[in-house]
């Protein structure tokens, strides 16, 4: 599982992690074959072009005739054309492949996160996924396109001009061979160095992704305590800190370059100096020279190619095994390989049997403690307690967010450990205290509770949830887009939109945070008749922020400490339990500003 900025990340020492890559390139393999052909036509067009040149100054040249040296230039120029073609094709093709490839592996990735638990997010910064769905796969993406189609080329050009030079002149190429292992070993030294640094300096990007995703989506807590500076400057530091990581790699990479060039044509020259004296004394015609000169020419290129590739393939390893790490990470919740199906209908007869739990964040302190509660199928029953007494935790397990450390949850007589998390939630109605909306119009915000919902569902939703009248006074009523996280409307509007939601999923559970908590009077008397109409006959659990939430509910638990400490009517409670009778007295009054308590 991956975490922001760890410092014992692994960070691997091959490319083994490009590995990953073949899943998403089997698919596409007509593609790859023709680009492949196209390569090889190509690159045959490429290596004919130092054989035209010879012909032409040895045979075209000394013949002194015009329409000689036309038919050898024509030859050259026919060669020169196909291989711009066959090149342009080439390229095409590969470069299909790569962003093909990459949107697939992205589409993966994000599949694969967006399925993982909170324990998950709990130790994973958001900004680290995303700096890697962007920033990483941007990485792959030119290897697996452009860099490839180079790396391609520069192989087989390599390889062709070295098999001819060979068959120009053995004794020169021999000399060539001998000089690589001294241009070779210090580019792949070199090489393990700019991956390491790569990968430290995605780290490093990663952070700053982090940082601005976490004070964005926070801008008005930060502007609110003037936190606008402090906050810059944590940015400017990962932003440093970045740059310093991108230096590094870009001086490794520099020099990389340098002792390429230096070192590849250093060695062609001093076989070139050897050749000018075989044809000074005979030994090879001017022509040939030529053609070696060539060929050398373009080993000399695809080596400075690959070696600047090298580099890129490098880094993009060091992308994908950040990439391979999230595609491989694996949900601690997770559906069984044989999961047992829930009874239908669905009655929302909830039972907690002795349930234990600790956040994975907090293994040292328990949220709950030796939880035991029933609760029949149609009752209403409202949680109330201090802050960290667990009542939020209970939703959190019910949804099967998180298993309990001990004990078992039952839904229908149904151990939820053994089901199928998403026909478990698909049962379940939640209306957060805190509203979440998409970036996208009301209708599709409201259809997010049930996504086949025709339009006519939802709006019969939107009227029930008394949000129907401010969403036609919209700009483009149910069409209107909400902005991001609903910043478009107030606190008040974005709860009816929620709670819109769960009446259109119409579930046989209702979990509710206060959900009338943010309207106003007028808008919290509507909605709380559309609330009592959609419970009856609902299993309905609602953390209690307000004294008349906590009389209409049938039954009341207190909690403390992650225990239940008493249950019963206001009435009761009121008179035998102390912990009770204080928060009622603190928190529990009639006053829209004075009614919350933490949950």
């Amino acid at each position: 599982m991956p975490e922001a900025s760890s410092p014992d990340r692994p960070k691997g020492s091959s490319l083994a992690p490009l590995k990953a890559l073949v899943p998403y390139l089997r698919p596409y393999r007509a593609h790859l074959v023709a680009a492949l052909l196209a390569l090889l036509v190509a690159a045959a067009a490429m290596l004919s072009l130092p054989i035209a040149l010879r012909h032409l100054i040895d045979q075209g040249l000394t013949s002194h005739s015009g329409e000689t040296i036309n038919r050898y230039f024509g030859a050259f120029m026919a060669a020169a054309g196909v291989f711009g073609v066959f090149a342009a094709l080439r390229f095409y093709f590969v470069t299909w492949l790569g962003e093909r490839v990459v949107a697939d592996l992205r589409e993966a990735v994000y599949a694969r996160v967006i399925r993982m638990d909170p324990a998950f997010f709990e130790i994973t910064r958001i900004g680290e996924v995303l700096s890697r769905l962007t920033a990483d796969t941007t990485l792959v993406q030119s290897i697996a396109g452009v860099n490839l189609s180079i790396t391609l080329r520069s192989v087989i050009s390599l390889v062709g001009s070295l098999a001819m030079l060979a068959v120009t002149s053995a004794r020169l190429t021999g000399m060539i061979l001998v000089l690589v292992p001294v241009v070779v070993v210090p580019l792949v030294v070199l090489g393990r160095r700019v991956r390491k640094l790569s990968r430290a300096s995605q780290d490093r990007i990663a952070d700053t992704s982090g940082i601005a995703d976490e004070t964005l989506n926070a801008i008005h807590t930060v502007q609110a305590f003037t936190l606008e500076g402090v906050n810059t400057l944590r940015f400017e530091a990962a932003v440093e800190d970045s740059f310093r990581a991108a230096v590094r790699r870009t001086k490794t990479r520099s020099s990389l370059t340098a002792v390429a060039t230096m070192l590849v044509f250093g060695a062609i020259t001093f076989v070139l100096w050897v050749g000018a004296h075989d044809v000074i004394r005979g030994e090879m015609s001017g022509g040939q020279l030529g053609q070696f000169l060539l060929y050398a020419v373009y080993v000399a290129v695809s080596a400075a190619s690959l070696s600047e590739m090298w580099g890129e393939v490098q880094r993009a390893a060091g992308a994908m095994e950040r990439l391979v790490e999230l595609e491989q990470a694996t949900p601690t919740i997770v559906a069984p390989e044989h999961p047992v199906p829930m009874p239908t209908p669905g009655r929302g007869d909830i039972r907690f049997e002795g349930v234990t739990f600790h956040y994975p964040s907090r293994p040292a302190s328990a949220a709950l403690t030796d939880f035991d509660l029933a609760i029949r199928p149609g009752e209403t029953v409202a949680f109330v307690g201090p802050s960290g007494a667990g009542k939020s935790t209970t939703f959190q397990l019910l949804l099967r967010f998180y298993d309990p450390s001990a004990g078992h949850i039952r839904v229908d007589g149904v151990d939820i450990a053994s089901v199928d998390p998403g026909e478990l939630r698909g049962r379940i109605g939640l209306v957060p205290q805190d509203t979440v909306l998409f970036a996208a119009s009301a209708r599709e915000n409201i259809r997010y509770g049930r996504p086949g919902a025709s339009d006519a569902e939802v709006e019969s939703a939107a009227n029930a949830a008394a949000a129907d009248e401010f969403i036609r006074r919209l700009p483009e009523g149910y069409e209107t887009f909400l902005g991001e996280r609903g910043t478009r409307l107030s606190g008040g509007q974005r709860q009816r939109i929620a709670i819109a939601r769960a009446i259109l999923r119409d579930p046989p559970i209702l979990l509710l945070d206060e959900a009338t908590s943010a309207l106003d009077a007028g808008s919290e008397r509507l909605v709380q008749a559309a609330l009592e109409r959609l419970m009856l006959g609902r299993t309905t659990i609602i953390i209690a922020h307000r004294l008349a939430t906590v009389l209409q509910a049938d039954r009341i638990i207190v909690m403390d400490h992650g225990r239940i400490v008493a249950q019963g009517t206001h009435a009761e409670l009121v008179r035998s339990n102390e912990l009770y009778s204080r928060l009622a007295a603190l928190q529990f009054t009639d006053s829209p500003s004075a009614d919350r308590v933490t949950s």
